[in-house]
């Protein structure tokens, strides 16, 4: 941190007094590996704007994917903070950030914080945000499930009421914010970052070296407590995964949550049978499987967006989704938690039958440069 302060002092002595005083200082809050996807192209369009900016990690999910190398093959420098909270009760979380994070704030004196997505963090820094009267940029807002069931969805509602500007990935989002009155010039409509992240990493993933891989196969990613949790429809997923790797491998990078689940029901992870159980990767080599999938089945919100982007076909297991433009135009299909519904999906993409399907307006790889020019101006 103290060469990059370093770095940026040597810089601004180069400018003017009024050009100095004038360039902005742009904090953003990230807690989960998801926010840093969508932080790494805004951080990079801002530094070409020569501002100031300071990343602050609140340690609310700790990966040892998150190395150095993470964050090199993301283009954005270690996070100046890490306030480390660690994982705990939404309660208890969200109150440990807020009470290590006012202290960053009333040191650092921000511009604009920048939030992004919809995890605990980013409630959290914004209610402190709007207690200090700091403004506040939520990145990704809009998004609506419509089930208050979810965490996730409470923290939505909750940021863009008290954001000061909207950034929303797709048309649906602004309609969202103007149908709970938030007001219309606060509403941004610049795309989606993380296809931004998706754009400028597609060519390092198709280098990634991979294991020998079958011909044809599709892909899993199983994560959500509604669907591992429940022991009878997850053993009703498996069984359908394992008759389809008949015909079409199944690639299943396990989260370790999900294979303590699949442990628990005596299913041997060890054995095939077209059904690979194959450890956590990292998003490079997942987003390079993902590329060469004939299917990809999930409960992420991100990767619904990501086949969209990539024309391949997306099979959620989920009964309601807040990236429905995924499904209007995109290549996804919301099946519910239904097993039966998997089975009949999987045969007609077996059988060549695909869902018509076509890209997002500005879903071009540069939502974040236009995050920038609002900004900055």
């Amino acid at each position: 941190m103290l060469k990059r302060k370093l770095q940026f002092v040597e810089r601004i002595c180069n400018l003017s007094v009024k050009e100095a005083w004038l360039t902005m200082h742009i904090l953003h809050v990230v807690g989960a590996r998801p926010n840093f996807m969508k932080a790494a192209p805004v951080y990079k369009a801002l530094l070409q704007r020569d501002a100031f900016q300071t990343i602050v990690h609140t340690g609310q999910h700790y990966d040892a994917l998150m190395s150095d190398v993470f964050f090199q093959e993301l283009g954005i420098p270690t996070p100046d903070v890490n306030l480390q909270v660690g994982s705990d009760t939404h309660a208890q979380q969200t109150a440990a950030i807020i009470s290590r994070f006012e202290p960053v704030l009333l040191e650092r004196k921000p511009d604009w914080v920048l939030v992004y997505g919809d995890v605990n963090s980013t409630v959290a820094a914004a209610i402190v945000c709007a207690k200090l009267l700091i403004p506040i940029a939520h990145v990704e807002a809009g998004l609506r499930s419509f089930d208050r069931t979810m965490p996730e969805e409470v923290n939505r509602v909750i940021v863009d009421q008290i954001s000061d500007m909207l950034f929303t990935p797709s048309e649906d989002g602004n309609v969202n914010l103007l149908n709970e009155g938030i007001a219309k010039d606060k509403i941004k409509l610049v795309g989606n970052v993380m296809i931004d992240t998706l754009v400028s990493l597609l060519p390092k993933a198709r280098e990634q070296p991979l294991p020998d891989l079958p011909k044809r196969f599709a892909l899993v990613t199983l994560h959500r407590p509604a669907n591992v949790d429940d022991e009878i429809f997850l053993r009703d997923i498996l069984q359908v995964l394992q008759d389809v790797g008949r015909d079409l491998n199944v690639l299943f990078p396990v989260h370790p949550r999900t294979r303590q689940r699949i442990s628990a029901l005596g299913i041997d992870t060890g054995k095939n049978n077209g059904l690979y159980f194959m450890e956590p990767l990292s998003y490079l080599q997942f987003l390079a499987l993902q590329t060469r999938a004939e299917v990809v089945i999930t409960d992420s919100g991100g990767i619904q967006e990501e086949t969209t982007y990539l024309g391949i076909p997306c099979l959620t297991l989920r009964d309601n989704t807040e990236r429905p433009i995924t499904t209007e135009i995109g290549t996804n299909i919301l099946l519910g938690r239904d097993a039966t519904r998997l089975r009949e999906e999987l045969g007609k993409i077996n059988s060549g039958i695909r869902k018509s399907s076509s890209l997002p307006p500005l879903w071009d790889g540069h939502a974040s440069e236009r995050i920038a020019s609002i900004l900055m101006g």
